[in-house]
């Protein structure tokens, strides 16, 4: 299983990983990877970048494995939620002048709050030319690769040093089944190859891999049966078609929501996840915000479907539809723009104004 998810993202033969219980170890243990290999013994002077819009896991992962939270470099993200390329660059030289490392960049495959992909090709670059250790946050984004768009979208994934995926996201699997992918296999090996005098002697042969000389865990699941059955029954093309599925319905979505009146996309769906906003006009902020949570609060009151929101970095509350379960097709998608409907026509005090999107086809968006 590792070594297709290592083929999928585009890494060489020699790239080694490890099944996690989630996005959270994995990313712990890449930062431990990264800073056993960047950094001294006496490592606190090491610093690490990422941006407004990083999943919470690598600042705890940071602080986990022994960083101070002084340490960990937030960088602004611009209009579209992706990390300011300038912003780290200037941050990355200030540290360097006041006598600090700077080792670890971290971009976004697909964040939480708006589902944004950072410019992956240019943090590569800026990574191998500032000699930092360049980290993916795929979680819930990686898995996208096995579509023609995914793979588009998420361009200079496979440049990255490590990789976190989450299968329990994008194969739809059962929670605890996560990844890490490091490129340089043997990095993940010298960070945690641990002997004793009652373990087995370390193992060689590749096809032997005592997993416990690559991670943090040694009693562990046996998560990869749980992995490799649904693959096995059911072949990768019906995970294909699946994800494939999941785009469309985000942008049928995205387009539907842009015909209700007083609605504002605020993050176009660059995979499968998508954030908007009720606006109504001569409205506070404040106001704008208790009217969007009380949209959500109507939404899933009605028990269809599940809506989340987020605050943003401005402050401002939107709402979010993530489409990534298996069982989310079209019907469901109405459902959701039914009960999105008549909340909004609810919390402003009138009736819905008439969309204006595809009128629920969702052959016209092509895959």
């Amino acid at each position: 299983m590792l070594r297709w998810f290592a083929e999928l993202v585009g890494y060489p033969a020699e790239a080694r990983g490890i099944l996690t219980s989630g996005g959270s170890l994995a990313a712990l243990t890449a930062v431990v990877t990264a800073r056993r290999e960047r950094l001294p013994e006496d490592f606190l002077s090491g610093v690490l970048y990422l941006s407004d819009q990083t999943h919470h896991s690598l600042v705890k992962a940071a602080v986990l494995a022994g960083f101070p939270p002084a340490n960990v470099r937030q960088i602004e993200s611009d209009g579209a939620f992706r990390i300011r390329l300038d912003r780290l660059a200037e941050r990355v030289a200030e540290d360097r002048r006041r006598g600090l490392t700077p080792f670890l960049v971290v971009g976004n495959a697909g964040t939480v709050n708006t589902g944004a992909i950072d410019p992956l090709p240019e943090l590569a670059r800026f990574a191998a030319d500032e000699d930092l250790w360049f980290h993916a946050d795929a979680a819930y984004g990686g898995f996208f690769v096995l579509t023609e768009r995914g793979r588009r979208a998420l361009a200079g994934l496979e440049r990255a040093d490590s990789v976190v995926l989450d299968p329990h996201k994008g194969l739809f699997l059962p929670y605890g089944t996560g990844a890490l992918l490091v490129r340089d296999g043997q990095a993940l090996r010298r960070a945690h190859t641990f002997g004793a005098s009652y373990l087995p002697p370390d193992q060689e042969d590749p096809d032997l891999v005592d997993f416990h000389l690559l991670g943090p865990e040694l009693s562990k699941p046996y998560r990869g049966l749980r992995a490799w059955l649904p693959l096995e029954l059911y072949g990768a093309e019906t995970f294909r078609r699946a994800l494939d599925e999941k785009l469309d319905l985000a942008r049928w979505m995205a387009g539907e929501l842009r015909g209700i009146e007083h609605l504002t996309m605020v993050a176009e769906p660059e995979l499968s996840l998508l954030a908007f906003r009720l606006e109504p006009p001569r409205t506070s902020e404040p106001e704008r915000d208790r009217l969007n949570r009380e949209v959500l609060e109507r939404v899933n009151a009605r028990k269809r479907v599940f809506l989340t929101g987020t605050v943003l970095p401005d402050g401002r509350f939107v709402l979010r539809v993530c489409v990534l379960s298996f069982r989310t097709h079209l019907e469901r998608m109405e459902m959701a723009l039914a009960d999105l409907t008549s909340a909004v026509a609810e919390a402003v005090g009138g009736p819905g104004a008439p969309l204006r999107g595809t009128g629920g086809r969702l052959s016209d968006l092509g895959t």
